[in-house]
Formats: C-alpha cells, structure tokens, sequence
C-alpha cells in the first residue's frame, strides 16, 4: 500500500511540470516567405522605373501621379465644371491596350465601346480609378503598375 501510495504521489508530482512550447518542424517558410517579399519589393522598384521612364520619353505629355500609384495626362481636357462621375453612374467609354513601347496589344476596335457603372462593376482596378478621375469628352492616357491591371 505504501508503494502504492509513495508511486501516486510521484506520479501526482512530476504530472504537473510544464509543457514545453513545439517549435515548428518547417523553418522554411520564413525563408520563403522572406524570399518573395525581397523579390516582388525588387520587381515593384523596377516596374516604376520603366513607367517614370516611358513617361519621361514621351515628352509630349505632362504626366501625374494619381493616389492609386499609377501616371496618368490628359490628352484632352474638358470643361473643369462638368461633375466627376459618382458611384452607379454610367459612363460609356473606349479604350485600348498598349505596352510601355506604345506598341498596340489590344486596340479600340477589339475592345469595342464600353458601357460601365462606376463602382458597380467588374473593370481592371486602375482602369476603375483613372475613369473617376474623367469629366465627359476628356482623352486621357494612364500608366499603370501590373498590380492594377
């Protein structure tokens, strides 16, 4: 009875030691993860470049930058007292898709006129922001980082 006894209370004793923290098996991940912020930090610093850079060759145009991060100048410019379009209005549009080169991916015909709610709507995201921007009869060129297309 006494072994009994003396082995309960050793067992009792030890059984209340504190469980040790596991420490994750895949140390990997944080490699990786690291590994990819550096790399898209790099591929990020480039993309602006190359748009500052077209945007310094065509000369012609007077380029800014919108909050959203992309370039934008206005070919055309509209009467400053013509509203900015809200949410749900509809705006009817054409566009088309051109490399940092101007070289034509997609032109006016192939995408064809556009009708679009603003904000209501499935649109590439700085497309969406560059038509807020927009007054009726205005022609505008955007630059925009792969993030918003």
């Amino acid at each position: 009875m006494r072994v009994s006894l003396l082995l309960f209370v050793l067992l009792f004793a030890f059984s209340c030691a504190e469980n040790q923290a596991r420490y994750p098996l895949n140390k990997k991940k944080d490699v990786f993860l690291n590994s990819s912020a550096e790399r898209n930090k790099t591929l990020l610093a480039r993309e602006e470049y190359l748009i500052k850079t077209a945007a310094k060759r065509d000369s012609s145009l007077n380029y800014q930058v919108s909050e959203a991060g992309f370039l934008f100048a206005y070919v055309k410019s509209s009467d400053a007292k013509l509203p900015l379009p809200s949410k749900g209005t509809k705006v009817r549009f054409q566009y088309q898709i051109e490399d940092l080169d101007k070289n034509i991916l997609y032109d006016k015909t192939t995408l064809g006129i556009v009708n679009y709610a603003i904000d209501q709507e499935d649109l590439l995201p700085g497309l969406r922001g560059g038509l807020r921007m927009m007054r009726p009869g205005e022609v505008v060129v955007f630059l925009f980082p792969s993030y918003l297309c």
